[in-house]
């Protein structure tokens, strides 16, 4: 569904929405307040490029940074987390990757890990490979997979409510 149909859908089924993202650097938030009507949806957006304000700002846990680094879907998962509980909304998606140029060969140009977080379910994460398509390329499949992944917890969520 277009980003439109997310706000008007969501809007219809009461679902609020947060987002928590680091390589995208606020282009989620960006694509669904450009949204007329986005107002009743959007609660915030969390811009964490840094691993100081993944901290701060959303609770990821140190010990899961020196771990498993922030590239990686126990980042993106405790980010979704953290945005949820920080929001209290309804959904908060997550994005943590290495949108190039760089990267390596454990974690590739390319890599980007998402979480999706839902008021009273378990956090789902999920790693896309996108390779060496570059910066923008891979920021803006980024974007649009995050909302998709809204999109289809929206779906979900008015199956289940009936909405």
């Amino acid at each position: 569904m277009d980003t439109a149909e997310l706000i008007r859908r969501a809007t219809a089924a009461g679902i609020t929405i947060a987002t928590a993202e680091s390589c995208t650097g606020g282009m989620i938030a960006a694509a669904l307040t450009d949204t007329p009507g986005s107002s009743a949806v959007v609660d915030r957006g969390f811009v964490t490029y840094s691993n100081a304000a993944k901290m701060q700002m959303l609770g990821v846990k140190t010990e899961t940074l020196d771990a498993v680094g922030a590239v990686s879907e126990e980042v993106a998962a405790e980010m979704a987390a953290g945005a949820l509980a920080n929001a209290g909304v309804t959904l908060a998606v997550s994005v943590t990757g290495i949108a190039g140029p760089g990267g390596s060969e454990i974690k590739p140009e390319g890599r980007v890990c998402f979480g999706l977080a839902r008021s009273g379910q378990e956090t789902v994460t999920e790693t896309v490979e996108y390779g060496a398509i570059g910066r923008d390329k891979v920021r803006a499949a980024t974007r649009d997979h995050a909302l998709d992944l809204l999109a289809l917890a929206v779906s979900q969520i008015e199956r289940e409510t009936g909405s």
